[in-house]
């Protein structure tokens, strides 16, 4: 009963409450990438190691992020005299910086100027990452068309931008 006792007041009392369940399956990751290891002589991927335990490679991924202790972001990294560096100056909020909510409305206002054609050509190249080729099979023009459009769509875009 001791045993048991100490047991659940170590797997309890830790910063964050976490799931038995989650925590067994970090541990399967854990173990299972040891042995990997072992066995192959190189640090298994996360693939590998899901392959080994039958997890999905997400939950394992969920699982071991869970697992790790939490770090408060007044934690000194570095300290040079009387400069301390906190882990806080190394994070930054690239979703919510001032800048991207700027660059977003600006960016927004500059494809309104756009035809439909040259705004679809836009969103498909640079928000979708497709080729010109690409784009050009799925609005059923050629690739000198699609490349002149966009030319000529990223001008306007600029000149707005630039006014």
């Amino acid at each position: 009963m001791i045993i048991g006792e100490i047991r659940r007041f170590l797997r309890d009392n830790s910063t964050l409450r976490i799931s038995r369940s989650l925590k067994d399956t970090a541990y399967k990751a854990i173990y299972a990438r040891e042995a990997l290891t072992r066995r192959n002589l190189k640090e298994p991927s996360i693939e590998e190691i899901a392959g080994e335990i039958g997890i999905s490679k997400e939950d394992i991924a969920y699982a071991l992020d869970a697992i790790q202790n939490p770090m408060s972001l007044y934690e000194p990294i570095f300290t040079d005299g009387g400069d301390t560096l906190y882990v806080m100056d190394q994070i930054s909020d690239k979703k919510n910086k001032e800048e991207t909510w700027v660059e977003h409305l600006s960016l927004s206002e500059a494809m309104k100027r756009l035809s439909p054609r040259e705004h679809e050509i836009i969103s498909l190249r640079f928000f979708e990452g497709r080729t010109q080729m690409e784009v050009a099979e799925s609005i059923g023009i050629s690739q000198a068309q699609v490349s002149r459009l966009e030319k000529n769509a990223l001008k306007t875009m600029r000149a707005y931008l630039t006014a």
